[in-house]
């Protein structure tokens, strides 16, 4: 194991202990957190122990949510999270953030509104390059004037949701083959852009004004730099890199 993995295990619990802390001392003290939204298996400590288990309390004692492989998929919080990047609050069947947003106005809530003994929630998205998506959830068990909780301490727990779920995905080796990429020339990341557009290699060589092998040797070459097999992993981490901007992906 690599001394920053070894390191990054280190620091974990005081970082799990001050999330829980927090929301012991602004009235969410019930937490859940997780570090991959695309993986089925629970946020857990070296040993392997989920921290639902062992450090973060939750709403219903009883229910053993980390063991549902399928709670990513229909959980409107975490629909939430996989859609805006800033922190947003839980209140009476609705999700705000500090702007309107039309991202937030259109998650169905009703699965939390019906839930008995939930009261309010504020969670922070944590979205790392790679397309790598972690969120940390402080909730309650009744209402508790979750809007000025958020407008006073968003910021602060977005800050140690981002501390807690980057340091555990680092300490795990996440994602796997996450490198320091070479630095793309401006002809690859230009031909990286298009291919991500939907254009073909002739499409982008008229585009470019360059033959179908120079604008293939561009995209060969720059998947060599990023890590990637293949075009279209390619274009997912460029794009998680931000070298594809979303217009253009």
């Amino acid at each position: 194991m690599a001394d920053h993995q070894v390191q990054g295990w280190a620091e974990l619990p005081a970082l799990v202990a001050g999330v829980q802390a927090i929301g012991d001392r602004i009235g969410l003290p019930f937490i859940a957190a997780q570090a991959d939204l695309g993986d089925p298996e629970p946020m857990a400590d070296e040993s392997g122990r989920p921290y639902a288990e062992t450090s973060f309390r939750w709403i219903d004692p009883g229910h053993a949510y980390w063991r549902d492989r399928k709670l990513a998929l229909h959980i409107a919080f975490l629909t939430a999270a996989r859609l805006v990047a800033e922190p947003f609050y839980y209140s009476d069947g609705q999700l705000r953030t500090w702007r309107p947003t039309r991202l937030l106005e259109a998650v169905d809530c009703e699965q939390a509104k019906n839930t008995a003994n939930f009261g309010e929630a504020i969670v922070a998205p944590v979205h790392l390059p790679r397309g790598l998506v972690g969120a940390v959830f402080w909730c309650s068990r009744e209402p508790v004037g979750v809007a000025e909780i958020f407008a006073e301490h968003a910021g602060h727990l977005h800050s140690l949701a981002v501390k807690l779920v980057a340091t555990h995905n680092e300490a795990r080796g996440r994602p796997r083959n996450a490198t320091v990429p070479q630095t793309l020339t401006r002809r690859e990341v230009q031909c990286l852009r298009w291919a991500a557009a939907g254009k073909t290699d002739g499409e982008i060589g008229i585009i470019l004004s360059l033959s179908v092998s120079t604008v293939r040797f561009h995209l060969r070459n720059a998947a060599g730099k990023l890590g990637a097999t293949g075009r279209a992993q390619s274009i997912q981490i460029a794009a998680g890199l931000g070298f594809v901007g979303a217009r253009a992906a």
